[in-house]
């Protein structure tokens, strides 16, 4: 069951820093277009990765504490 615990913590942890890095790519000015060439709202899609990683930084602080225990 820690096996699980830890693989499901390292994806987390992973999922974070891919926002993360994303997010850096959004506030350096890229812009991102679905595949058919209309432009993603950058304002809304920032929005969404820091919300993302406020969720991974919740769900990595209960898998470590859980890990504790």
């Amino acid at each position: 069951m820690a096996l699980d615990k830890d693989s499901e913590l390292e994806r987390f942890k992973a999922t974070r820093v891919t926002a993360l890095y994303r997010l850096d790519l959004i506030e350096k000015g890229a812009q991102l277009t679905y595949e058919d060439g209309t432009p993603v709202d950058m304002a809304s899609e920032k929005q969404r990765l820091k919300d993302q990683v406020v969720d991974m930084d919740r769900r990595i602080a209960r898998l470590e504490a859980a890990g504790e225990a």
